[in-house]
Order: structure tokens, then C-alpha cells, then sequence
């Protein structure tokens, strides 16, 4: 009898569990629209703007730690829950986005515009996403093949600046608690230099040299 594939279960469930975040915001700005007590604190549009805001934060970061924990762990299938994340990124990155533009701003161009000219940040949150588009396009075995391993893995850290972005649009937005987009830096700068130490490693190169991390990393 054939071993059932534990990942037919896995990714399921991680998919539903990374996809509440998004349906409690979508029940909030429903409850809202009915003129029922969403029960949240403050205004709903603002308060799942944010949710879904942080969580698209949190689930880069755990695309980006995959690799290092498959690699510590030696659990080479849970390569496999990569692309998993990377797409539920793209995917509540986009919900962050139209939230903004149809319900803060009512795709009101002249608006938008105006409130990104003021606080530009908001422009960071843009790029950041604009750079998970090619690679949510290529994220198929399908597209490793068309472009090869090497242009692929080059195209696909775009995930770092993407990041970065995120990290600091995260970092500019909150005012009065600076603490948690802090904690993200660190935490990006962590899996970073986790990958950077790998690919010396695999290099045989010291840690010591400059060269080296910018052209591991870029």
C-alpha cells in the first residue's frame, strides 16, 4: 500500500490558516457596511488596512525563512511550502493595496497621487509589491525551465528589496510604537545573513569579504 503524501494535508491547511487573516478583515468591513458593531477598535477601514498590512509582512518573512530552515532542519520537502507562501504574500499584499485605494481613497487618482506626494512611504509599499508581480508570474516549474536555475533564482531576489521595502514602508507608517518594524528589521537582517554565511559556505569564501555579501545578496 502506497504511503499517503503527509503534504496533501500540510498545504491545505497552512493555505486555510494563512487565508483567516483575510476573511476576519473581510467580515469586519461587512459587518461595517451593514451598520453592525464590527468589534474592533477605532475605524474598520484603517484597522483592516493594517491587518492586512502586517500580515503580508509576516508571511514574506516566513518565505524567506523556508530555505534556512530547510536547511538546518534537513527537511528537503519543506522546499515545497516556498512557493505556498510566497503566492499567500502576493495574494494579501494585493488586499493591503485595493483596501487603500477603494476604501480609503475611492480610486480618486488625483487623491492618490496627493497622498503619496505627502507622505512617501507609501511609495516603498508600492515598489515592494510591483516586485512580487514577476515573481508570483514565475513562481512555476514551468518558468525555471523558460529562464533556467540561474536567471530564475537572480529574478526571484527581488524578494530581499521587496523586504527591505516592505520593512521600512512598515517602519515610516507607524508613529507612535516603532518597536515592531524594528523587530522585522532585525528579523530580515537575521535571514539574510543566515543566506549570506550559506552562499560563502558553498563559495568557499571568508565571511570577511565585502565583495562577497553584495554579490550574494543582489
Amino acid at each position: 500500500m502506497a504511503r499517503p503524501n503527509r503534504w496533501w494535508i500540510i498545504k491545505p491547511v497552512v493555505f486555510a490558516a494563512c487565508l483567516l487573516p483575510t476573511l476576519w478583515s473581510a467580515q469586519v468591513l461587512w459587518l461595517a457596511y451593514q451598520g453592525v458593531d464590527p468589534g474592533v477598535r477605532g475605524d474598520p477601514i484603517k484597522v483592516v488596512r493594517e491587518v492586512t498590512g502586517i500580515w503580508t509582512l509576516r508571511y514574506i518573512m516566513l518565505t524567506l525563512a523556508v530555505t534556512p530552515l530547510r536547511r538546518i532542519t534537513g527537511w528537503s520537502s519543506l522546499i515545497r511550502m516556498r512557493r505556498l507562501m510566497g503566492l499567500l504574500t502576493f495574494f494579501t499584499g494585493v488586499i493591503h493595496l485595493l483596501i487603500y485605494l477603494w476604501l480609503d481613497e475611492s480610486f480618486i487618482v488625483s487623491e492618490i497621487v496627493k497622498d503619496a506626494m505627502n507622505r512617501p512611504f507609501i511609495f516603498l509599499g508600492w515598489i515592494a509589491l510591483i516586485l512580487m508581480v514577476p515573481l508570483a508570474i514565475t513562481s512555476t516549474r514551468k518558468w525555471i525551465g523558460r529562464l533556467g536555475g540561474k536567471k530564475w533564482q537572480l529574478l526571484h531576489r527581488l524578494i530581499y528589496i521587496s523586504a527591505l521595502g516592505g520593512v521600512i514602508h512598515y517602519y515610516f507608517y507607524e508613529k507612535s510604537d516603532i518597536v515592531p518594524p524594528l523587530t522585522y528589521g532585525v528579523l530580515l537582517a537575521a535571514l539574510l545573513a543566515v543566506r549570506a554565511w550559506h552562499a560563502f559556505r558553498e563559495r568557499g569564501l571568508k565571511p570577511t569579504s565585502t565583495v562577497g555579501v553584495g554579490a550574494s545578496l543582489l
